[in-house]
């Protein structure tokens, strides 16, 4: 006899078996241990429970020699509850628990899962110290769950010719942001240094259910890059005498929250357009694409979030979706220049037959990397793309959540490079 899904608290700490799978929606849960330098901690144990019921251990995990559990399947609410507003909340909640020899334990509570995705923990652990117990996150409601602060209206366009103004001279992807956790003013939060594709996988996931169209998401991943990017370029707070990039503040910028999953989807959009941004005719700067959610609070002339779900599921495009909300003048754009990398993307695939100069680099990263993930292998150097090289790539995808097809493309080729550039930096260290 199946078990319908009522019949399941949020947060039972309840294993599913075969015959109540029938009836009960199930998301997915993997967890990826690293060092600060990027490097894997294998052999690490981690435990799955309920918040309200941690002693009840639903799962116990261990890493393997990448830093990453096996999958395993949750319980979760069914997925209409993510397709339209609700008072039901939308996703389930877990508390992981990590520990492994000589590090720091760390605890995650809240961790939310949604039907028919894969959420990624990815933790950082620290080496242990004297007196010091570990670290502990406790993950606040999803912003289109919760409440938070409306976002104050500012000018889509930073007025840039003020005296004393500091601004680049060109559109750079940073290597990192410094995220204020808190409003501008509160000098008691923390400044955290992120790395810019991390921090914009972490707001998308506050931000947007992960359930929802492809081209909602690419559109909402699209707005939050070029309003951050925009802080960036305009060096926004830095021009008001602040030593950060960006606040945590859902009133002044967007919700980013320390130690949150992301969801491999909403990762996967990112590391595939992240130089991207929102430009107009004739601005130079990436335009500050302001939104709501459209259902709690309404923001004429701006994109709202459950607007881009309608019109996703209308089948319309990113750019549709887009220009219906901020005009037919926007367009997308895309920076040229990446900071914190070799070499930028050249323009064209690499794949089996390919051969020069950036092959050559790629093997010889590889091969660099391979030293730290074992289960990438080792290649011959030769500026050749030849079937070992493509088997390399393959595994280093696998490692890193990128579609496994063996051709380094712009995700992959920037990810190798941020891979590359994390464990040489261990080794210089």
């Amino acid at each position: 006899m199946s078990i319908p899904y009522k019949h399941f608290p949020l947060n039972s700490p309840i294993r599913l078996y075969p015959a109540q799978m029938e009836t009960q929606s199930l998301g997915r849960l993997k967890v990826r241990l690293t060092t600060a330098g990027l490097a894997p901690v294998a052999n690490a144990t981690v435990t799955v429970s309920s918040p309200s019921v941690p002693e009840a251990v639903m799962e116990q995990l261990t890493t393997n020699e990448a830093g990453i559990t096996e999958e395993v399947e949750l319980a979760a609410p069914p997925p209409d509850y993510s397709q339209e507003p609700t008072a039901q909340q939308p996703y389930s909640e877990y508390m992981i628990q990590v520990n492994a020899d000589n590090y720091l334990p760390v605890t995650v509570q809240n961790v939310e899962i949604f039907p028919d995705t894969t959420a990624i923990q990815e933790a950082t652990l620290e080496a242990e110290k004297p007196d010091v117990q570990g670290s502990l996150f406790v993950i606040p409601p999803h912003t289109l769950y919760g409440d938070y602060p409306p976002k104050i209206a500012e000018a889509e366009v930073k007025d840039t010719s003020e005296s004393g103004e500091i601004v680049l001279n060109q559109v750079v992807i940073p290597e990192f942001v410094i995220v204020h956790d808190g409003p501008p003013t509160d000098t008691s939060a923390i400044n955290h240094y992120i790395r810019f594709r991390d921090y914009i996988k972490n707001v998308a996931s506050s931000e947007i259910y992960a359930t929802w169209p492809e081209s909602t998401i690419t559109a909402n991943v699209l707005a939050i890059l070029s309003f951050t990017l925009n802080r960036v370029f305009t060096e926004w707070y830095r021009n008001q005498g602040f030593n950060f990039t960006i606040t945590s503040s859902t009133a002044f910028d967007h919700k980013w929250i320390p130690g949150r999953n992301i969801y491999d989807n909403i990762g996967l959009i990112v590391d595939q357009i992240f130089t991207n941004y929102l430009s107009r005719p004739n601005v130079k700067q990436p335009i500050l694409t302001q939104y709501c959610d459209g259902n709690k609070v309404q923001c004429p002339n701006w994109m709202t979030q459950w607007g881009s779900k309608t019109l996703g599921d209308q089948g319309r495009t990113p750019i549709e979706i887009l220009r219906h909300f901020y005009g037919s003048s926007i367009f997308i754009n895309s920076a040229t220049e990446v900071s914190g990398v070799p070499v930028s993307w050249p323009g064209t695939n690499l794949t089996t037959g390919s051969s020069g100069q950036n092959v050559r680099m790629i093997q010889e990263q590889l091969n660099r990397i391979s030293d730290t993930y074992t289960a990438i292998p080792k290649v011959a150097v030769n500026g050749q793309y030849n079937q070992q090289t493509a088997d390399a790539v393959r595994a280093f995808q696998q490692t890193f959540d990128l579609p496994a097809n063996g051709i380094v493309d712009l995700a992959t080729w920037y990810k190798i490079s941020a891979i590359y550039v994390a464990v040489s930096r261990i080794a210089e260290g």
